[in-house]
Order: C-alpha cells, then sequence, then structure tokens
C-alpha cells in the first residue's frame, strides 16, 4: 500500500474508533442531567419524609439511575479525551499540507472545540463529580447541565469544520500560497450542511445513549440478584427504550432533511449511495441490489418507483442526476480525472446505516411494549417465556446497533466525497505530509491499535463493572432544604 493509502487507513482507524465514545459522551452528559433533575425535583416533593422508608420512593430511584449514567459519563469522556487527541495530531502526523490549506478555517473551530471540551467540559464534569454531598442541590445540578451543553456546543464546532470539506464557504484563496483563509466566522457556523447534519448528529448520538442505558435496565431487571423489588431496572430500560425509539425516528426526519442538502452541493455522493449511473426523471430507491464485479447495472434490484426523487428533491417526478453525467461535468469543470467514488461502498454503507438504526429503534419499541403497564421483564413460562429470555439475552447487544449505524453513516459521508478532502477545491492525493514514509505510517497505524485495544478492553471491563454493581448503594435520607444535599457519593 501507498503512503496515501496508509494515511487514509489510518485516518479511518483513528477517527472511527474515536467517535465510537463521542455520541456516547454527548447523549450521557443530557441523560445525566435529565436523570438529577428528575431526582432533585421528586426530593423537593418530598419533603422532609425520610425516601428510605418507602424505597419505591421517587427521589432514591433516580438518585441511584444517575449514579448509574454518570459514572458511564465519565469512563465514556476519559476515553473520549484521550482519542480525541490522537484524532487531531493526525493532521500533523499524515496530513500537514492539507493542514497548511485549510488551517486558518480549522484552526478557529479547532480552538474553540478545545476550549470547551478541555477547560468547560472538563472542569464542570470534575465540579459534579466531587462536589456530590458538598455543593448546594441546585448548584450541584447546575454543574452537569453545563457539560451537557457544552457538549452540544462543542459538537456543533466541530460539525462546522467537517461541514467545510462537504461545501465550502466563508473562505477566500491567497493568490499567493494557495491557502483557504476564513472570511466571516459565522457564515462558517451557518453552513446549509451544518445546520442539517447537526439534529441528525445529535439525534444519533442520544440513540446511542438510550441504547446503552436500556440494556444496563434491562439487564439488571431481568438478571439482577434479587430482582428489582423498587422497579429502579424497569425504570432505566423504559427510560432508555423511549431515548432509543424518539432518537430514532429523528434520525429519520433530520437524515431526509440532510439528504436533501447533500443532493444539492454533492450531487455525485447521493448518485454513488443509489449506484444510479443514467439520470433519471421518478428515479427509484433501490432496497437490495446484486451486480456482477465489474458491471454498472446490477442484475438483480428490489426498487421503489419514484422514492429517490421524492426523498432527494421532494418531487416524486424530479430528476436525479446520474453518475455518468456527473462525471463528464465534473472534468469539463475541474479537468480530467476519476470523480467516481468507490459505489459499493458508499451503497452500501448508506444501507447499513439505515438498517441499523430501524433495528435500534425497533428494539426500543419491543421493550416498551414488553413493559407496558407495569408489566416487569421477567420471562413467562412456556414457549413464549423462552423465546423472551433469547429476546432477553440479545438486548445487551442493542448498543451495538446504533454505533454500526453512526460507524457506516461517517463511513459514507467521507469515502462518497473521494477523490476530495474539501469538495471541489483541494483533493486527497495533495494532502498527505510531504516525506511520508509507508513504513513509517504502518509503524504508526501499529501502535494506536495496541493502544485502541488495551483502551477497548479497559472501557468495556469499566462498563460492565457499573452494569453489574452500580445503582445498589444504600441510599441516605436527603434534605429538602437549603443544606448541601446529602447524595450517593461517586465511587467505584
Amino acid at each position: 500500500m501507498t503512503a496515501l493509502e496508509l494515511s487514509r487507513l489510518q485516518f479511518a482507524v483513528v477517527t472511527v474508533y474515536h467517535y465510537l465514545f463521542v455520541p456516547l459522551s454527548i447523549s450521557l452528559a443530557t441523560l445525566t442531567a435529565v436523570l438529577q433533575t428528575f431526582a432533585h425535583r421528586s426530593t423537593k416533593r418530598s419533603g422532609a419524609a425520610a425516601p428510605e422508608a418507602d424505597d419505591r420512593t421517587g427521589d432514591v430511584r433516580w438518585q441511584r439511575l444517575t449514579l448509574v449514567a454518570g459514572k458511564l459519563l465519565m469512563i465514556t469522556f476519559a476515553v473520549g479525551i484521550v482519542t480525541g487527541l490522537v484524532q487531531e495530531f493526525q493532521f500533523g502526523l499524515s496530513w500537514s499540507a492539507f493542514a497548511r490549506f485549510y488551517g486558518d478555517v480549522f484552526g478557529p473551530t479547532l480552538a474553540v472545540e478545545g476550549m470547551l471540551a478541555f477547560f468547560l467540559e472538563a472542569t464542570f464534569l470534575g465540579l459534579w463529580w466531587f462536589g456530590a454531598g458538598r455543593l448546594r442541590p441546585a448548584l450541584h445540578l447546575a454543574t452537569i447541565w453545563v457539560v451537557a451543553v457544552g457538549t452540544l456546543i462543542s459538537a456543533y464546532v466541530i460539525l462546522a469544520a467537517n461541514a467545510f470539506m462537504q461545501n465550502p464557504v466563508a473562505y477566500t484563496l491567497d493568490p499567493e500560497t494557495g491557502r483557504a483563509r476564513l472570511g466571516d466566522f459565522t457564515d462558517l457556523l451557518t453552513n446549509p450542511v451544518v445546520l442539517a447534519a447537526f439534529p441528525h448528529t445529535i439525534a444519533g448520538a442520544f440513540a446511542g445513549g438510550g441504547a446503552l442505558l436500556l440494556a444496563i435496565g434491562a439487564f439488571r431487571a431481568w438478571r439482577a440478584p434479587g430482582g428489582d423489588p423498587d422497579g429502579r431496572w424497569r425504570l432505566l430500560a423504559r427510560a432508555g427504550a423511549w431515548t432509543t425509539l424518539v432518537a430514532g425516528t429523528a434520525v429519520a426526519l433530520t437524515g431526509d432533511a440532510l439528504g436533501k442538502v447533500i443532493t444539492a452541493v454533492q450531487p455525485m455522493k447521493m448518485a454513488a449511495a443509489e449506484a444510479l449511473y443514467a439520470t433519471q426523471s421518478g428515479a427509484p430507491f433501490s432496497l437490495f441490489a446484486v451486480g456482477a464485479p465489474g458491471q454498472k447495472e446490477p442484475f438483480f434490484s428490489l426498487d421503489v418507483p419514484w422514492l429517490l426523487s421524492f426523498l432527494v428533491k421532494g418531487d416524486p417526478t424530479a430528476t436525479v442526476q446520474g453518475i455518468d453525467d456527473l462525471q463528464a461535468q465534473y472534468v469539463a469543470q475541474f479537468g480530467p480525472g476519476e470523480y467516481v467514488p468507490v459505489v459499493p461502498v458508499a451503497y452500501w454503507s448508506f444501507r447499513l446505516m439505515i438498517g441499523f438504526g430501524v433495528l435500534a429503534a425497533a428494539v426500543g419499541a419491543w421493550v416498551l411494549w414488553r413493559t407496558r403497564k407495569g408489566r416487569s421483564l421477567q420471562p413467562g413460562a412456556g414457549l413464549s417465556g423462552l423465546a423472551d429470555r433469547w429476546l432477553l439475552r440479545g438486548l445487551w447487544a442493542v448498543p451495538v446497533l446504533p454505533a454500526l449505524a453512526a460507524t457506516a453513516g461517517w463511513l459514507f459521508t467521507e469515502s462518497a466525497r473521494q477523490p476530495w478532502l474539501v469538495f471541489g477545491l483541494f483533493r486527497t492525493a495533495d494532502g498527505v505530509s510531504p516525506g511520508l514514509t509507508a513504513g513509517e505510517i504502518t509503524a504508526s497505524l501499529a501502535g494506536f491499535a495496541l493502544v485502541y485495544g488495551v483502551l477497548a478492553v479497559v472501557w468495556v471491563r469499566l462498563v460492565l463493572r457499573v452494569a453489574r454493581t452500580a445503582g445498589d448503594d444504600p441510599a441516605p435520607a436527603e434534605d429538602a432544604g437549603d443544606e448541601p444535599e446529602r447524595v450517593l457519593v461517586p465511587s467505584y
């Protein structure tokens, strides 16, 4: 493999691995804040009554569930910071030519994100973690909400930087150096791509966080020693299921809006997603297709008539440009070259993204149905009980579904933009660091893989420990007055 191919592989490995933790950090911050808000409000309603007198009192259950989500957040945030640093170092390690071109645009966004992640989020997360039992209730609650808002702002700024690569705006090209120089920062933050991508990305993040809470709640409600006498784990499972279902629905709606924007700015990407080679009016949407190697057209395709035209332009009779026409157009516009991405990768990553997302939302709907009207997650007798046991065992895998959907989505987003790093401005082949050798990239890739493997084992072991043991601590009474709240002090 060439230095270019290895650099792309390395960046893909680093990015995909890092993004396994980013959605969880974003969603768990807000979910922890929501759970603690319920705990705070229920404590106020209970007044001076001692919650331990009745273990079904809301504030005790919400406190314990807040601790579960908070521990998951701390573990994931720590790993995400480490992997995020490596992600940023990639620009100097393997893509310095691109960094020189893009640095004036990317620099301000990276600075803002760094200030948020390393100062605001980390500081207030520390205050929340170590302030339990020491800060006043409202102040302690405010710290986790600052973290939640900070993660959302941080995500938006980074997506704005990525949106420039999809649809360059707010820049001028320096005639002497050829570098892109940032114009109006507000225009960069209001790029149509980021306005559409942000809600889609955040919805996907909440699907991942909800699925993790769903899996832990379902497992503890079914298998925990002593069962679920106060219903806290059923409550967590239902909260995670609602989050997964609502977020999955939002992913579909926001994905429709994002698809229309991408069609307008990168028509080749959407044509590749459909393997649509010929321009068509009333283009169908292919649910499944099989083709022979080296052949453009599949020998079998299951299509929904007019659906693609409706999805990308809102009109079932609209004309959708095909790959062949777009290739000819780009040759005339940008000069000789191959402007078609790897179509099978674009086609299948697009469908895997949709399929895994729909499956995660369906599991959330099934859990809500299974636990309706106070029903427990305990399996029944007979064949139905056997089926329930297998389904409940499978819930452990639910958090993997949004992760796979997000991975497929980013694979589609970045690979189907090729051969461009910045669409229409800067090619991928021109972005690699000068003088970089294949051996250097191979060595660094092996080092990253080793470190990431260790981090993966540590993260999984810690999450499993939280899933099995957190939330069972004896809950002390709380005061409803102005004294510092006596809560479950976070500890491992």
